[in-house]
């Protein structure tokens, strides 16, 4: 057995994002079409332990060092913060990536059960824009879980907000200020044709270079040396906070991507836009001990294509939304 889960082109993967559900309490637009997702039966979901014996495998064997949390929306899963408990154990960084919506209720509670780090979507500040977005009038309750977040200790709290042309590239300023006047990180995602009606263009991208001139518009920034996180992230020259720019479609990472995937029924997916998937749910019911379930993961990682190759010919879109992928 390997002991670092390595592809083809020497890659090293060190960070796993486990969809825990498919389900959300919001409908937005580009996660889900308007009539709604038919969601899998419990009995497909992966247990708790399932879960964590899949995550300690990757953590013991492979050097994993980050597990982040995703849905859907995660904190929909009935008594989430038992399974970051039973993952907090592992000693990678937890993180949670959530719509925020029950994060005043649930934010010391995952504090004490272990996570780390929070990440917040929001992709606008202006409530009749937010809840046509996500056809939900919560915009209060997300910010409210944002301060949340804060006042509990995580360390740092993001927001992520997708930017898409036409609908709100007018409040990168808005998200900057924001960022700043709350002391969190922004990270301007560009829009991914991950959405569920399949409506992405090009046309709808707002690349890197328009949205750092939207954020310098603000002040000054200087670029903080890049690692293998997605983002790019800048400085303010004042001091006065960083902002993220998730570059996915424009100037893609893939050459220094360190993650994988785990759905929530079980499948284990080398890329966001991978097109094939290996099914660990089969495995870790059927009585596969831990080298067969490991040298699964070997085949897959080893498997992993150059890039996503999207804007060319031969992309082939995901058959899975990214609700359904886990972010």
């Amino acid at each position: 057995m390997a002991d670092q889960l390595v592809d083809t082109f020497g890659r090293v993967h060190r960070d796993l994002r486990i969809s825990v559900t498919d389900r959300c309490n919001f409908r937005c637009a580009y996660c889900m079409p308007a009539e709604g997702l038919d969601w899998m039966p419990r009995e497909d979901l992966l247990t708790f332990e399932e879960i964590t014996r899949t995550a300690r495998i990757m953590v013991e064997r492979y050097g994993v060092t980050g597990i982040r949390l995703t849905g859907g929306e995660p904190t929909v899963r009935a008594n989430l913060p038992e399974l970051v408990g039973m993952l907090s154990a592992l000693g990678a960084d937890l993180a949670l990536t959530t719509n925020g919506v029950t994060l005043p209720l649930l934010a010391e509670t995952l504090r004490a059960a272990g996570l780390n780090r929070v990440n917040v979507s929001c992709d606008s500040l202006r409530q009749d824009r937010f809840a046509d977005l996500t056809r939900r009038d919560d915009l209060t309750r997300v910010l409210e879980g944002i301060d949340a977040a804060v006042a509990a200790g995580f360390d740092p709290v993001k927001v992520n907000c997708v930017v898409m042309r036409g609908v709100n590239d007018d409040e990168v300023a808005d998200f900057v200020e924001f960022g700043r006047s709350k002391g969190v990180e922004v990270r301007f995602i560009e829009f991914m044709p991950l959405d569920a009606d399949g409506i992405w263009s090009n046309d709808s991208v707002v690349p890197v270079e328009e949205i750092l001139a939207l954020v310098e518009a603000a002040g000054p920034v200087t670029p903080v040396r890049r690692t293998s996180a997605p983002a790019t992230r800048y400085r303010f020259d004042d001091g006065s906070g960083t902002v993220g720019i998730v570059a996915s479609v424009s100037d893609s990472f893939c050459a220094t991507c360190d993650r994988v995937r785990l759905t929530a029924d079980g499948q284990f997916r080398n890329c966001l836009f991978a097109v094939s998937e290996t099914d660990l749910r089969a495995l870790l019911r059927s009585g596969a001990g831990d080298d067969e379930i490991a040298a699964a993961l070997e085949r897959s990682v080893a498997s992993k294509w150059a890039g996503h190759q999207i804007n060319r010919v031969h992309f082939v879109r995901p058959h899975r939304s990214m609700s359904q992928i886990g972010g």
